[in-house]
């Protein structure tokens, strides 16, 4: 029998408190209360990961919904949240969409927030950079050739 299979009984916990601390490092523990209450107790690492795991997957199908509408623009009101995403627009946001898609895979397969939080960080980045005028012209104006020159090496 498997420690996911093994459900301890609450009166188990005083003579059996090192087998089930062993399977709830080793993955997950199950405890049935005396009323039936079925109770898991698990690594904290794994209960973060599956909390960012739900709040991103809800923040993600929330933005493909807002996306897929013709009337929709990247506004603070509209956002909410994720106003901090404001500054893309609507090309960039659906590629926003598919990366943290990716990395939410990515996050579950190798059991851990470290794709996610990547992706996320990447993203943030990007946008504090494009809130400044200046950079933001630098990054996504337009260049043409004559704009550029070749610079000498200094000696």
């Amino acid at each position: 029998m498997t420690s996911s299979e093994l459900i301890f009984q609450s009166t188990d916990l005083a003579q059996r408190r090192t087998e089930f601390l062993d399977a709830a490092r080793n993955g997950m523990a199950r405890l049935r209360d005396k009323d039936g209450t079925s109770l898991v107790m698990l690594p904290e690492r794994q209960l973060h990961l599956l909390e960012e795991l739900r709040k991103w997957s809800s923040v993600h199908m929330r933005l493909e919904r807002m996306l897929g509408r013709t009337d929709f623009r990247p506004t603070v009101q509209n956002l909410g949240d994720l106003a901090w995403l404001r500054v893309f627009d609507c090309e960039d946001l659906r590629e926003f969409a598919a990366e943290l898609n990716e990395a939410l895979v990515a996050a579950d397969s190798d059991n851990s927030t470290a794709p996610l939080e990547d992706c996320l960080r990447a993203w943030r980045t990007t946008a504090q950079q494009l809130e400044d005028p200046l950079r933001r012209s630098v990054l996504l104006d337009k260049k043409a050739p004559t704009d550029l020159i070749d610079a000498e090496r200094p000696e």
